[in-house]
Protein backbone atom coordinates (compact mmCIF):
# COMPACT_ATOMS: atom_id res chain seq x y z
CA UNK A 1 0.00 0.00 0.00
CA UNK A 2 1.54 3.33 -1.25
CA UNK A 3 1.24 6.26 0.87
CA UNK A 4 -0.07 9.51 -0.67
CA UNK A 5 -0.25 12.87 0.19
CA UNK A 6 -3.57 13.70 -2.42
CA UNK A 7 -6.50 14.65 0.61
CA UNK A 8 -10.28 14.87 0.17
CA UNK A 9 -11.83 18.42 -0.81
CA UNK A 10 -15.97 17.67 0.25
CA UNK A 11 -18.36 19.97 -1.89
CA UNK A 12 -21.79 20.10 -0.67
CA UNK A 13 -24.69 19.27 -2.63
CA UNK A 14 -27.17 22.17 -3.61
CA UNK A 15 -29.49 21.24 -1.28
CA UNK A 16 -27.95 21.66 2.53
CA UNK A 17 -31.22 21.89 4.74
CA UNK A 18 -33.29 19.40 6.25
CA UNK A 19 -30.68 16.78 7.66
CA UNK A 20 -27.70 17.82 5.28
CA UNK A 21 -25.96 19.40 9.01
CA UNK A 22 -26.03 15.97 10.58
CA UNK A 23 -24.86 13.94 7.27
CA UNK A 24 -21.72 16.43 7.03
CA UNK A 25 -20.82 15.80 10.69
CA UNK A 26 -20.94 12.13 9.67
CA UNK A 27 -18.95 12.21 6.57
CA UNK A 28 -16.13 14.35 8.41
CA UNK A 29 -16.14 11.34 11.41
CA UNK A 30 -15.37 8.76 8.55
CA UNK A 31 -12.22 10.00 7.65
CA UNK A 32 -10.01 12.38 6.55
CA UNK A 33 -11.07 15.49 4.51
CA UNK A 34 -9.11 18.96 3.92
CA UNK A 35 -11.94 20.90 2.82
CA UNK A 36 -15.51 22.13 2.74
CA UNK A 37 -17.04 23.88 0.10
CA UNK A 38 -20.31 25.58 0.99
CA UNK A 39 -22.11 25.76 -2.72
CA UNK A 40 -25.83 26.60 -3.03
CA UNK A 41 -27.31 28.67 -5.78
CA UNK A 42 -30.32 31.27 -6.52
CA UNK A 43 -30.52 32.17 -2.68
CA UNK A 44 -30.04 35.99 -1.28
CA UNK A 45 -26.64 36.55 0.80
CA UNK A 46 -29.32 35.99 4.32
CA UNK A 47 -30.53 32.83 3.18
CA UNK A 48 -27.20 31.34 2.87
CA UNK A 49 -25.53 32.67 5.85
CA UNK A 50 -28.28 30.99 7.53
CA UNK A 51 -27.87 27.45 5.94
CA UNK A 52 -23.86 27.95 5.79
CA UNK A 53 -23.89 28.78 9.95
CA UNK A 54 -24.07 24.98 11.08
CA UNK A 55 -22.04 23.40 9.16
CA UNK A 56 -19.74 25.77 9.21
CA UNK A 57 -19.22 25.21 12.95
CA UNK A 58 -19.18 21.40 12.52
CA UNK A 59 -15.94 22.17 10.14
CA UNK A 60 -14.78 24.35 12.47
CA UNK A 61 -15.09 21.70 15.25
CA UNK A 62 -13.31 19.02 12.96
CA UNK A 63 -10.38 21.29 11.77
CA UNK A 64 -11.72 21.24 8.30
CA UNK A 65 -11.12 23.86 5.97
CA UNK A 66 -14.65 25.71 4.90
CA UNK A 67 -14.64 27.42 1.70
CA UNK A 68 -17.43 29.21 0.26
CA UNK A 69 -18.28 28.80 -3.83
CA UNK A 70 -18.61 31.96 -6.30
CA UNK A 71 -19.18 34.56 -3.18
CA UNK A 72 -16.77 37.01 -1.85
CA UNK A 73 -19.10 39.13 -0.22
CA UNK A 74 -20.75 35.83 1.32
CA UNK A 75 -17.52 34.19 2.31
CA UNK A 76 -16.08 37.82 4.08
CA UNK A 77 -19.82 37.84 5.85
CA UNK A 78 -19.20 34.28 7.40
CA UNK A 79 -15.56 34.49 8.30
CA UNK A 80 -14.87 31.88 5.98
CA UNK A 81 -11.53 30.13 5.52
CA UNK A 82 -12.08 30.60 1.81
CA UNK A 83 -13.52 31.21 -1.25
CA UNK A 84 -13.70 29.09 -4.52
CA UNK A 85 -13.90 31.50 -7.99
CA UNK A 86 -15.28 30.24 -11.40
CA UNK A 87 -13.96 32.23 -14.11
CA UNK A 88 -16.70 34.67 -14.02
CA UNK A 89 -16.86 34.71 -9.92
CA UNK A 90 -14.17 37.36 -9.59
CA UNK A 91 -10.46 38.30 -9.26
CA UNK A 92 -8.25 36.67 -7.15
CA UNK A 93 -6.71 40.38 -6.33
CA UNK A 94 -9.93 41.61 -4.93
CA UNK A 95 -10.91 38.39 -2.67
CA UNK A 96 -7.52 38.62 -1.29
CA UNK A 97 -8.57 42.47 -0.64
CA UNK A 98 -11.83 41.37 0.90
CA UNK A 99 -10.57 38.46 2.96
CA UNK A 100 -7.16 39.13 3.94
CA UNK A 101 -3.92 37.19 3.51
CA UNK A 102 -4.66 33.98 5.37
CA UNK A 103 -7.79 33.34 3.23
CA UNK A 104 -7.70 30.59 0.88
CA UNK A 105 -8.64 31.15 -2.78
CA UNK A 106 -9.16 28.76 -5.09
CA UNK A 107 -9.98 29.21 -9.27
CA UNK A 108 -11.37 27.10 -11.45
CA UNK A 109 -9.07 26.63 -14.45
CA UNK A 110 -10.72 23.88 -16.71
CA UNK A 111 -8.39 22.28 -18.77
CA UNK A 112 -7.03 25.47 -19.31
CA UNK A 113 -2.56 25.98 -18.44
CA UNK A 114 -2.91 29.04 -19.24
CA UNK A 115 -5.58 30.18 -16.95
CA UNK A 116 -4.02 28.10 -14.21
CA UNK A 117 -0.91 29.89 -14.91
CA UNK A 118 -2.59 33.42 -14.45
CA UNK A 119 -4.06 32.12 -11.43
CA UNK A 120 -0.96 31.23 -10.02
CA UNK A 121 0.34 34.98 -10.77
CA UNK A 122 -2.50 36.61 -9.44
CA UNK A 123 -2.10 34.91 -6.18
CA UNK A 124 -4.08 32.48 -5.70
CA UNK A 125 -3.59 29.45 -3.43
CA UNK A 126 -4.95 26.49 -5.05
CA UNK A 127 -6.12 25.86 -9.04
CA UNK A 128 -8.91 23.35 -10.06
CA UNK A 129 -8.67 20.97 -13.46
CA UNK A 130 -11.38 19.51 -14.73
CA UNK A 131 -13.89 17.91 -15.20
CA UNK A 132 -12.02 14.76 -15.79
CA UNK A 133 -15.25 12.58 -15.67
CA UNK A 134 -19.12 12.96 -16.34
CA UNK A 135 -20.33 14.75 -13.24
CA UNK A 136 -24.01 13.70 -12.00
CA UNK A 137 -23.77 17.47 -10.52
CA UNK A 138 -23.40 20.07 -13.42
CA UNK A 139 -22.86 19.78 -16.70
CA UNK A 140 -19.31 19.29 -18.39
CA UNK A 141 -18.43 21.42 -20.89
CA UNK A 142 -14.57 21.08 -20.48
CA UNK A 143 -12.65 17.84 -20.51
CA UNK A 144 -9.24 17.45 -18.67
CA UNK A 145 -6.77 14.72 -19.08
CA UNK A 146 -4.39 13.30 -16.10
CA UNK A 147 -1.24 14.96 -18.07
CA UNK A 148 -2.83 18.03 -16.92
CA UNK A 149 -2.30 17.26 -13.29
CA UNK A 150 1.13 16.08 -14.20
CA UNK A 151 2.57 18.81 -15.97
CA UNK A 152 1.29 21.17 -13.20
CA UNK A 153 2.39 19.43 -10.32
CA UNK A 154 5.89 18.36 -12.27
CA UNK A 155 6.52 22.65 -12.70
CA UNK A 156 4.80 23.87 -10.02
CA UNK A 157 4.58 23.88 -6.27
CA UNK A 158 1.24 25.66 -5.87
CA UNK A 159 -1.77 22.76 -5.00
CA UNK A 160 -3.92 21.53 -8.01
CA UNK A 161 -7.52 20.43 -7.54
CA UNK A 162 -8.79 17.12 -9.75
CA UNK A 163 -12.48 17.41 -10.08
CA UNK A 164 -15.38 16.17 -12.33
CA UNK A 165 -17.31 12.51 -11.86
CA UNK A 166 -14.37 11.24 -9.50
CA UNK A 167 -15.20 7.82 -7.46
CA UNK A 168 -13.25 5.37 -5.41
CA UNK A 169 -13.33 3.03 -8.34
CA UNK A 170 -12.04 5.63 -10.54
CA UNK A 171 -9.57 8.13 -8.48
CA UNK A 172 -6.72 6.35 -8.48
CA UNK A 173 -5.67 7.80 -11.57
CA UNK A 174 -5.76 11.20 -10.64
CA UNK A 175 -3.92 10.33 -7.18
CA UNK A 176 -0.76 8.88 -9.50
CA UNK A 177 -0.91 11.70 -11.94
CA UNK A 178 -0.40 14.14 -9.40
CA UNK A 179 -3.65 15.67 -7.90
CA UNK A 180 -2.81 17.42 -4.44
CA UNK A 181 -6.76 17.14 -3.95
CA UNK A 182 -10.10 15.47 -5.06
CA UNK A 183 -13.40 17.46 -5.03
CA UNK A 184 -15.99 15.21 -4.50
CA UNK A 185 -19.66 14.97 -4.70
CA UNK A 186 -22.29 12.93 -5.86
CA UNK A 187 -20.15 10.08 -4.94
CA UNK A 188 -20.73 10.65 -1.53
CA UNK A 189 -23.90 12.63 -1.13
CA UNK A 190 -25.73 10.35 -4.04
CA UNK A 191 -25.23 7.18 -1.21
CA UNK A 192 -24.34 6.62 2.38
CA UNK A 193 -21.65 9.16 3.07
CA UNK A 194 -19.80 7.54 5.47
CA UNK A 195 -18.75 4.63 3.85
CA UNK A 196 -18.25 6.75 1.02
CA UNK A 197 -15.41 8.39 2.58
CA UNK A 198 -14.06 5.64 3.88
CA UNK A 199 -13.67 4.17 0.37
CA UNK A 200 -12.27 7.12 -0.86
CA UNK A 201 -9.62 7.00 1.72
CA UNK A 202 -8.80 3.31 0.90
CA UNK A 203 -8.82 4.04 -3.03
CA UNK A 204 -6.10 6.84 -2.71
CA UNK A 205 -3.87 5.11 -0.22
CA UNK A 206 -4.16 2.37 -2.71
CA UNK A 207 -2.90 4.42 -5.29
CA UNK A 208 0.31 3.50 -7.51
CA UNK A 209 2.67 6.45 -6.57
CA UNK A 210 4.03 8.11 -10.08
CA UNK A 211 7.13 6.57 -11.26
CA UNK A 212 6.84 3.49 -9.39
CA UNK A 213 6.85 0.97 -12.14
CA UNK A 214 9.16 2.72 -14.21
CA UNK A 215 12.16 0.20 -15.32
CA UNK A 216 15.68 1.66 -14.83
Amino acid sequence: MSETSCQLYLISPLDVGGAFPDRLARALDAGPVAAFQFRVKNLDEHAAARLAEPLQRTCADRDVAFIVNDSIALARRLGADGVHLGQKDGKVREARERLGREAQIGVTCHASRHLAMEAGEAGADYVAFGAFFPSETKDTRHHAETDLLTWWSTLFELPCVAIGGITPANCAPLVTAGADFLAVSHAVWGGDEAEAIRAFERAMADAPVAGAFASD
